[in-house]
């Protein structure tokens, strides 16, 4: 609607990931080093995390965006799936039939995709977004797809990005061995106040503004102090400030100007008005040894998080234990059948 009112081509703060508006600051730099290492070893987990709305996504694209024809890449949104559901999706998007097919089958059909990419001298690379919502043995489930191997070298790749929640996850007891296999890690912090107006700025000439400064100092200081530096925030707030410049015919956006659209949107995504948040933070417990308390719902998910990890734990001894007990016995049986042809 106000494209064709500042001299657009396309509309500059969308908030469906592009990676041809991708901007770099110095977090989403230095993660896209570490993507591109990551690729160049051809081998391991690459793990970014961020908070939600800091472009994981849009990162993810952009990586896509410029991969070289001998990477065949497929990428996935996890909802909380089982090891078996992983497989199958996973199958799926190298395009692999997965009608009717079992767990098993589905594992010596990637194998031979696999294997036949290798013989071709490409690769696989599997980016899993939003990773979080793996359980943990969906994530032990994907160490084991990357034990496909042809020569010693493997035959997937899998890079993972996902919330903070996905950090601890992985510090889990039982994650040993696939931290092992993870070649580099990087979170993704918001933007500074000088990332957030150059990004605003990148934007909009990406975008085709030709013009002089649209908006005033403050203007980008109040936008900064209502977003954060969260991407998505900026460009939830930027879409709406434009619309407002031209629904209201402004040369110049100012402080009042973007205050004003700052309340409607504020009202609208339901963010707590300053009193309730100074309100929130005026009192900060700490522990005996000066470690701050968080709130209930933060223990509450780090328990859930320990119960998770043991119940794994536990299940894996138990087959352990039962794997040793069948060895025992076949043992014992050899030892009854050898002292018996002694005997004769």
């Amino acid at each position: 609607m106000y494209e064709s009112h500042y001299g657009l081509n396309s509309k500059p703060f969308q908030l469906t990931p592009d990676p041809e508006f991708f901007f770099a600051s110095k977090w989403h730099k230095r993660a896209m080093s570490y993507l591109q290492y990551g690729l160049s070893q051809a081998e391991g987990f690459i793990v970014i995390t961020g908070d939600i709305g800091t472009g994981k996504t849009t990162l993810a694209n952009s990586l896509l965006n410029d991969l070289q024809n001998d990477i065949f890449a497929a990428q996935i949104v996890t909802p909380k799936l089982s090891p078996d559901e992983l497989v199958k999706m996973v199958a799926a998007k190298f395009e692999l039939d997965v009608a009717n097919k079992t767990k098993a089958d589905l594992l010596k059909d990637l194998e031979s995709f696999l294997s036949a990419l290798h013989q071709q001298g490409r690769r696989a690379l599997l980016l899993v977004d939003e990773a979080q919502n793996l359980p943990l043995e969906t994530i032990e489930e994907l160490r084991m797809l990357s034990n496909f191997q042809a020569k010693g070298k493997p035959l997937l790749q899998s890079f993972l990005l996902g919330q903070e929640e996905l950090q601890p996850i992985l510090r889990a007891p039982n994650m040993e061995q696939f931290r092992q296999r993870i070649v580099a890690s990087c979170h993704l912090a918001p933007l500074t106040d000088e990332e957030c107006r150059a990004y605003i700025e990148y934007r909009m000439h990406h975008a085709g503004w030709n013009g002089a400064n649209l908006f005033s100092n403050e203007a980008y200081e109040k936008i900064y102090q209502f977003t954060h530096g969260v991407p998505r925030k900026i460009n939830t707030l930027m879409d709406r400030i434009l619309l407002y410049g031209f629904l209201e015919e402004l040369e110049r956006l100012d402080e009042e100007a973007v205050e004003n659209v700052v309340k409607e949107v504020a009202d609208e995504m339901f963010i707590p008005e300053p009193e309730e948040e100074i309100k929130k933070h005026e009192v900060t417990e700490l522990t005996p040894e000066g470690h701050e308390v968080k709130d209930i719902e933060y223990y509450k998910n780090m328990l859930n998080e320990l119960v998770d990890a043991l119940d794994n734990a536990i299940s894996h001894k138990i087959k352990l234990t039962r794997y040793i007990d069948k060895l025992l016995k076949k043992k014992y049986k050899t030892y009854v059948r050898l002292k018996s042809d002694d005997s004769d």
